[in-house]
Parts: C-alpha cells; structure tokens; sequence
C-alpha cells in the first residue's frame, strides 16, 4: 500500500500475479536483481486458483506423445514436493478399468513410462489393484472389478502462488496487488509504466518488461506496442464440489467415453472435487467466468459413469472455473492442445521484453527459472539458478534444503507441533500446519492460550489468523481469505462473507486512525 504515488526504479516489472508471475518475481528476486510485481486483482484470483489443485506429470499427456512435458512435469514433481511440504503432499490415484475403455496393456505400459520418464526419489511406483480386496472398491460399480494405482501429488494451487509472491518479497521484490498496468512505455534503455490502484499511481522505470499475464497476455502485448495480440487459444476448465462421495485419502482417475479424463479428488475433509471440462472460451470475457449447465451435467454424467452413490445439479455445493491461455495450435480439441509453455523475447524494438505463454501449475518453478536464464544476462546479471534447492516459505520443516525426509515425515513434524501448541484444538493445528507450515510459529508468536487468538470472526477463522493475511499475505477482501488463503468458504455459514468484510473495514479505519 505504501508504495502508491512513488516513483519506482527497477531491473524487471512483472505484469501478473498468476503463479507464473510469481514465480518469475521469485526467481529474479534471489538473484539480486531489483523487482516490482503488479496484479491488477488478487494474488491467484483468476486461472491460478481455478487448477485442478494438482502437481502432477499429466499421465494423459502420454496419449497425445507430448513425452517432453511429461518428462519435465515428472521432475517438477520431485523438486516442488521437497520445496512445500506443507501445501504439497503425496496424493495415490485409481483409475477403476471395465470393458470398452483403454485396453489394459495400453494402460500398463503408459504408467511404466510415466514411472521412468523421471527419476523417482520416493513416490511408489504403479500398480495393479483388484477392487474386490481394496476398500476403495466399495464406492465404485459393480462393473469394475480391477484398478490401476499410480502416484502423483496435491497442491493448494492458490497458496502457492502467494508464498512465491512473499518469498519474492523476503527477497527484495516488490508486489502490488489490485493494482493495474495503465500505460506502458518503451524507448532504447527502459520501459516506463504506470500501475493504478485504489491509492494513486505508481510510476515506474523498469530496465526489462515480462508480460506474465495470463489470458490477457496477447492483449497486454499489444498494448505495449511489440506488436498485435498473439493468438492464444482460450480453454476453460471448470469444476464441481459435491459432498464426499468415498471413503479413503486416494483420488479416482476416470475414463470417460470421449476419451477425456475426469479426477474426482478428497476435498477439504467432507467434500469431493470433480473436474475438469476443456471447452473453448470467448476472449472477450476473461473477467467473468463461470461453469456451465452443460459443464455441469457432463461432471455429474462422468461420476455416475462410475460411482454408485448417483449426484446431479443440485448436489454440486461449489463450482469454479478458470481460462487456461494455451499455445494456439493448427486445431483439434480443446483437451488435446499443449499445456507447455512458449517464451516470446523481443529485444530489438528497445528495452528487454519477455512474454510468456502457456504453462501450467507443476511447471511453474522451471519456467520461471528458464525466464530470468535470458533476463539476467540481457541486464548485465551472471548469477546461477537457485530455485531447485530452496524451500517455499514454511516449507523447511526440517532444514533450509529441500529434502524427502520433510514429504515423509510429515505428520511426526505434525505431531511435534501438536505438543508445543497443545492448547489449540486438533482440527484447527491441522489447517494450521498444513497452510502455513513453519511460520506457524509466526502466525501464533504472541499465543499462548485459546483466548490470544482473539475474536472468531466467522467459523473457524480468528483475529489472529485475519490480521496475518492481512499484513503479511496482501488479503483485502473476504473473498481473498474465505477461497483463496484458505477454504473456509466452503465451511461458514450464509453472510459470513459480510461479517468478515465489515472486519476487515473496521480494522483498516483503525489502521488509519492510527498513523
């Protein structure tokens, strides 16, 4: 906030702060060089909260013999479960096999290739499952008597993006959020820009320019004048939340006769996610964007393909969709176009600028450090990657170095903790740990007892909790904490979005009546 009506000198201007723009801030950050981030909403408002919550290789991706990516993604895998354990954590999926769909041989060699594209440190391999002997078995028709199991992993998708966005900050970064880049500016030796937000504008010098904007990237491209939009081919993806429909921490893969693939995932305790729809996207409503009654019926159809327990619309207690800005290609569906990532480096109209097209969630960390490989060099700037060795906030439960011992152990260094805040109940140290990690300890300095945790807001959200995204985590709004610092939202009662809004005003009055 208080970086609005000043003048900013800077190395790299961020435009986004979608989990690319973050994690090119980041990266750039650790290797000295001056940063400013601007995001004209909330951290991960858009596309990046709107994922699957997965880090994963993209097994489907074989099919379509995209081996690279796959490769890539496996190897991301590895290095962002040792990174984040906390928010990241080992997930076994079963993908129930009948008669009709993808011969089994086809489907046991895939998962062999996906066990030995990348190197494996700690995740089991593949295996064949008879339903009758697992307990999963019972949520599943009669008609599937064998599975295949195979492991990937779960992700906050949101929460990632802002512990990229406060690491960067730890590291020198600067990062304004809901703020916009009104007017970009370019000439021989650096860009000048104008980012407006609710406090004024902020003018700023930058030495290079990355357009990390996600689905509006080939429009912001066009505004800085290197050219007209790139077409970007727009794919939405929406998802469905419904009661819990099995037992079990596992994940179900299932095979749809389209050929398409739906996961249905264990969401928040009590609920199961189902998704995700490919469906081309009008570019002209990137803001807005919603599930539709037909996006809907084709989640419900695939569980009922399925699952014994039978759902339709009005099981479904959340939705939520996103656009994914895909490389455009020659044509073909909209599930078949590549989730990799295309840079764009123009260097010849004046100052540097990198745009960035593509990507997805579990490539993140190699895209950003592929990004600042060119910038550094561009500005002048020899300083080695660093981000493959290097924990997210609160990800090092057990050292600075990412290690496998923090995935593995994850529940002793749980149960470590559970004695030294043994006065806060079960549930709530465990939403606790798993969202914050190691700033724990920062989040609760000043608590000693249930009462320092101050005034329970809404359901299972205290003051103490509120006030820390507020100063450290940019939350403005209850949207903000209620969806995308945690998911509470899908746990209070109706108008507790009011009740933290009216907090949240009140608390900044008195902020300023303070100053």
């Amino acid at each position: 906030m208080g970086e609005h009506g000043k003048r900013i000198e800077c190395d790299v201007l961020v435009v986004g702060g979608g989990i690319n723009g973050a994690g090119i801030a980041r990266d750039a950050a650790g290797r000295g060089l001056r940063v400013v981030l601007c995001e004209k909403d909330d951290l991960a408002q858009h596309t990046s909260s709107a994922s699957s919550k997965l880090i994963h290789g993209g097994l489907r991706y074989l099919e379509q013999y995209h081996f690279g990516l796959v490769r890539k993604a496996l190897a991301e895998r590895e290095v962002l479960l040792k990174s984040a354990p906390h928010i990241i954590r080992p997930l076994r999926f079963l993908m129930p096999h009948a008669a009709g769909q993808r011969p089994a041989w086809m489907i046991r060699a895939g998962l062999f290739l996906y066990d030995h594209l990348a190197r494996r440190d700690f995740l089991p391999a593949s295996s064949t499952v008879v339903l009758r002997n697992h307990p999963a078995g019972a949520a599943l028709q009669r008609r599937f008597t064998q599975a295949f199991a195979y492991s990937d992993a779960w992700v906050d998708d949101a929460r990632l993006v802002v512990l990229a966005a406060l690491d960067a900050r730890e590291r020198g970064a600067t990062i304004l959020t809901r703020t916009r880049c009104a007017r970009v500016r370019r000439d021989a030796r650096r860009w000048e820009a104008d980012l407006e937000g609710s406090d004024g504008t902020v003018h700023v010098h930058a030495r290079c320019l990355v357009n990390a904007a996600g689905p509006w990237a080939g429009s912001f491209l066009q505004a800085t004048g290197a050219g007209p939009a790139r077409p970007l081919r727009l794919v939405k993806g929406s998802h469905i939340v419904v009661p819990r429909l099995f037992d079990g921490d596992q994940a179900f893969l299932l095979q749809q006769p389209d050929g398409r693939i739906v996961f249905a995932l264990p969401y928040e305790g009590a609920f199961t996610l189902v998704g995700t729809t490919d469906v081309d996207h009008d570019a002209q409503d990137v803001d807005r964007v919603a599930i539709s009654p037909a996006e809907t019926a084709y989640l419900c159809d695939a569980v009922n393909r399925c699952f014994e327990r039978r759902i339709g619309p009005d099981d479904v207690v959340w939705s939520y969709a996103g656009v994914r800005p895909l490389i455009a290609d020659d044509g073909g569906s909209a599930s078949s176009a590549s989730r990799d990532y295309r840079f764009e480096h123009d260097t010849a109209g004046g100052a540097p600028l990198l745009s960035v097209f593509g990507g997805k969630v579990t490539t993140f960390r190699k895209l950003a450090e592929q990004a600042v490989d060119w910038i550094g060099p561009v500005l002048g700037r020899q300083v080695p990657a660093w981000t493959a060795h290097a924990c997210l906030p609160g990800g090092d439960l057990y050292g600075k170095e990412p290690v496998a011992r923090a995935v593995l152990e994850y529940d002793a260094w749980v149960r470590t903790r559970r004695q030294q805040f043994a006065w806060l109940p079960d549930g709530l140290l465990a939403r606790y740990a798993r969202s914050y990690g190691t700033r724990l300890a920062t989040l609760l300095a000043h608590c000693r007892a249930r009462a320092d945790l101050g005034e329970e807001i809404v359901a299972g959200l205290y003051e103490v909790e509120a006030d820390y995204l507020v100063r450290q985590e940019w939350a403005t709004a209850a949207d903000d904490i209620l969806w995308r610092r945690t998911k509470l939202g899908l746990h209070v009662a109706p108008g507790a979005a009011r009740r933290l809004d009216a907090w949240l005003t009140a608390r900044r009055r008195s902020t300023v009546a303070a100053q």
